[in-house]
């Protein structure tokens, strides 16, 4: 493993307008000077948080692949977040990695958000995946699925950094702060959250709180209110000392999710 810098961007997104937040995230990006590995962006990040399908989805070859395809080719780094997605179909929040070299992976959300009727609208994952870079192991999560430890349980070191992206209101916004860093102290992993700021359509308000916690609980990164673009490096050896110093994960209950 080498360390892995990575940029968390903290976005204002506009209500269900593709072309505007493109154009504005591709503005906000070009303020990035600093060579980077990874950059993370909110959930649903081309439109807001939303059920319209019928207007906000795009195909795996459509203009926001082809955006992200591009900002990975400009910064030579992976760009990484969700978005709506069409398939045989059926309707996913799907998180994109995209690599420069244009090959990218994906997870679907595997618990969708009923109380916004998202269950309705949206097919569930129904795998978790790994992603590599730099010999990093990272596990992508998106928003509601912080809220089910089962399902990011880090059996046998499967990952090393856990990266939620999401649109968690404000009203939460305590539950945020007090799961994230469970979240990395249970598992022993870095673990990153991307949210996003502003109002939405339905007049939800979103007060960022984007963060990244250390294995040992410790606070690496964390940006209430404010758009933000923050680069930062995460050190494997951070995570050895702490995995070797403290190997609490040796005796955890093995179990299987049916």
């Amino acid at each position: 493993m080498e360390p892995l810098k990575i940029t968390i961007f903290q976005a204002y997104l506009f209500w269900e307008n593709v072309d505007k937040n493109l154009q504005n995230l591709g503005l906000r990006l070009s303020a990035l000077r600093e060579k980077t590995d990874l950059i993370i962006l909110p959930e649903m990040f081309n439109t807001g948080f939303t059920t319209n399908v019928e207007k906000c989805a795009e195909t795996m070859s459509g203009k926001t692949m082809h955006w992200l395809f591009e900002t990975s080719q400009k910064f030579q780094c992976v760009v990484a977040g969700s978005l709506i997605i069409e398939e045989g179909g059926k309707y996913y929040n799907r998180f994109v990695w995209m690599s420069p070299d244009g090959s990218f992976v994906h997870y679907d959300k595997r618990h969708l958000f009923s109380m916004a009727n998202e269950d309705k609208v949206f097919t569930a994952g129904d795998s978790r995946i790994i992603f590599q870079l730099k010999g990093w192991k990272i596990c992508p999560m998106i928003c509601y699925d912080l809220r089910f430890p089962t399902w990011s349980r880090n059996q046998g070191a499967s990952y090393d950094l856990l990266v939620y992206t999401a649109s968690w209101p404000d009203k939460r916004s305590a539950h945020w702060r007090a799961l994230i860093p469970a979240r990395a102290i249970e598992n022993q992993a870095f673990v990153i959250g991307v949210n996003r700021v502003g109002h939405d359509g339905k007049e939800v308000y979103y007060s960022g709180g984007s963060m990244c916690i250390s294995p040992n609980g410790d606070v690496v990164y964390y940006k209430p209110e404010d758009e933000d673009l923050y680069t930062f490096t995460l050190n494997p050896k951070d995570l050895e000392e702490n995995r070797n110093s403290f190997p609490f994960l040796d005796d955890q209950d093995e179990f299987k999710l049916l």
